[in-house]
């Protein structure tokens, strides 16, 4: 960028130069002497010649590599001291709330014509990292995501860094090898004893691979024809399941109303029977149905489905049995309490986010499939000569890309892989028990603290209550006060993210008003960050 060339487009202005026209202008060649300024430019391009092509240099990279080098160096301590020790630090905010409007003048997102210096983009960081939640924060209690591994967050560094797309084995040797070796692991911890996988960008895109391989698996001709050659086909989950199910059918072709929603109990599980009717009463109408879809780890209570007795119900009548373990299957790394996922060696399929109760970092999500028939290269193949010759000199088998809905794709295994090289498979149960320990603990304050009232007994880590402020403690339970209690939740998590002391999630859920949802996930959790958390609820909600 800085190295300065007098040429110009028409070589008749130069008569020491050569042109010749091409298929899409004219190439000109000059000598070093006439169309370039000084020895020392010349000597950096190590060119005699400098190559003109529509009016476009060509010796030498357009980049400024030190000065990119440079702005990489003065960024990392900035990364270091803010996004990691500061975000992680608990005597930080978790937020700096600003409303949309003023945070669009604070970051400046105006695109303009010309680059910025580099102090301008290195407070660019400074701003983003500022006013973005630190999710890493050990008070950080509102997605079912949370806290930072620090070994993840490098494995991350370095994809980041190389850019791989995890599809040929010539471009992602490495993350190739890496992503077949975690997920022969991930086969085996689910109780299968062979298996194929992906992984894949979310537990949506998951579930919705779920759906295209097991239609895929009846009517494969579904393929190459379209749904034309389809019969009406029906699939099952619970009310509890997530909305990804519903999505996966409509993007699908399948259709929302072929989704046949099938009945919780009190605690969020799929009931078994209702379920056998549903499947009735699709045969009844002419329809067939073709998969189940089961929740191991629902959203907003944390229920496991009864996965035996539903497998049960799918080898009965033929039917794909597929299990959303996106948030549970964590559990299945800790040898006590795995036996809430019994049953789930029976699934046809498996999703599966490490980047939920593991920590691996968004986004890390596992799709598995039992056995190792191929399908998924069958369903999702296209077979792109440009990419998947049969013909290379290598074993082309690694190359895997062609059974993903993708083209270009992350290698979301390395962090996980990285992570769990340094704590191992111990230290992966052990973060498990220790968010059961804390679950246990929250549940027990809150039934003993006054204000605060227990929605059900948590199977999992969720851990769902409300706060009664002092005003209503002595209300009897109208419609006026479930009224008032439903407008509880939501100004005390205005109030905490306007003051940035913590982040819970709340929501209705079927007749139940606004309620809080804590996850506890994060081992940099203490004791003392729960005690906080029902402190600071009271504090500000005690004038409500």
């Amino acid at each position: 960028p800085n190295t300065r060339f007098k040429v110009h487009a028409e070589t008749s202005q130069h008569p020491a130069g050569r042109s010749k026209k091409t298929s899409t202008g004219t190439m000109s060649t000059f000598n070093s002497e006439e169309t370039v300024k000084g020895e020392t430019e010349v000597d950096q391009l190590g060119k005699k010649k400098a190559v003109l092509v529509d009016g476009v240099i060509l010796n030498g990279p357009i980049l400024n590599s030190k000065a990119g080098e440079r702005f990489v160096e003065e960024a990392f301590p900035i990364i270091m001291e803010e996004a990691i020790r500061k975000a992680t630090d608990v005597n930080e905010k978790v937020c700096e709330w600003q409303p949309p409007e003023k945070l669009k003048v604070l970051l400046d997102l105006e695109l303009r014509d010309r680059g910025e210096q580099h102090q301008r983009l290195l407070q660019h960081c400074r701003d983003a990292i500022r006013y973005s939640v630190k999710t890493g924060h050990p008070r950080f209690f509102n997605q079912l995501y949370a806290g930072m591994d620090h070994y993840s967050l490098v494995a991350r560094f370095i994809t980041e860094t190389l850019n791989p797309s995890v599809y040929t084995y010539e471009v992602s040797p490495v993350f190739i090898l890496i992503e077949e070796t975690v997920l022969k692991k991930m086969v085996e911890i689910i109780g299968w004893k062979e298996g194929d996988g992906i992984f894949c960008p979310g537990g949506s895109v998951s579930n919705m691979y779920a759906v295209n391989l097991a239609r895929y698996k009846y009517y494969p001709e579904i393929k190459e024809n379209g749904l034309s050659a389809a019969p009406r086909l029906v699939m099952f989950t619970s009310k509890e399941s997530h909305y990804s199910v519903q999505k996966a059918a409509a993007f699908l072709g399948i259709g929302t109303r072929n989704v046949y929603v099938v009945s919780t109990d009190e605690c969020g599980k799929m009931i078994p029977e209702e379920l056998e009717q549903q499947v009735q009463k699709a045969k009844t109408e002419g329809a067939v149905p073709f998969l189940v879809c089961a929740t191991a780890g629902t959203t907003v209570l944390g229920a496991f489905d009864p996965l035996d007795t539903i497998a049960d119900i799918c080898e009965k009548h033929g039917l794909w049995f597929h299990i959303d373990a996106s948030w549970g299957g964590g559990a299945l790394m800790s040898r006590k309490y795995r036996h809430l996922l019994k049953g789930i060696e029976r699934a046809n399929s498996v999703a599966w986010n490490p980047h939920k109760m593991l920590m691996a970092g968004l986004q890390c999500s596992a799709f598995l499939v039992r056995e190792n028939l191929g399908l998924l290269q069958k369903c999702h193949s296209a077979k792109a000569s440009y990419l998947f010759q049969q013909d290379k000199f290598y074993d082309v088998s690694y190359d895997v890309g062609d059974k993903s809905i993708q083209c270009s794709r992350r290698s979301d295994a390395f962090k996980f892989w990285l992570m769990w090289k340094a704590i191992g498979t111990c230290g992966l149960e052990e973060r498990v028990n220790r968010a059961f320990a804390m679950t246990r603990y929250l549940t027990e304050e809150i039934k003993r603290r006054e204000g605060f009232q227990l929605i059900l007994e948590p199977e999992f880590i969720n851990v769902c209550f409300w706060y009664i402020p002092p005003s209503l403690r002595k209300m009897e339970e109208s419609p006026i006060y479930w009224q008032k209690l439903h407008a509880v939740a939501p100004v005390i998590k205005e109030k905490m993210m306007k003051k940035g002391s913590v982040m819970i999630g709340y929501q209705p859920h079927k007749e139940k008003v606004n309620f809080f949802r804590q996850i506890v996930i994060s081992p940099q959790v203490s004791r003392e960050d729960l005690d906080f958390l029902l402190d600071e609820i009271d504090d500000l909600g005690s004038d409500l």
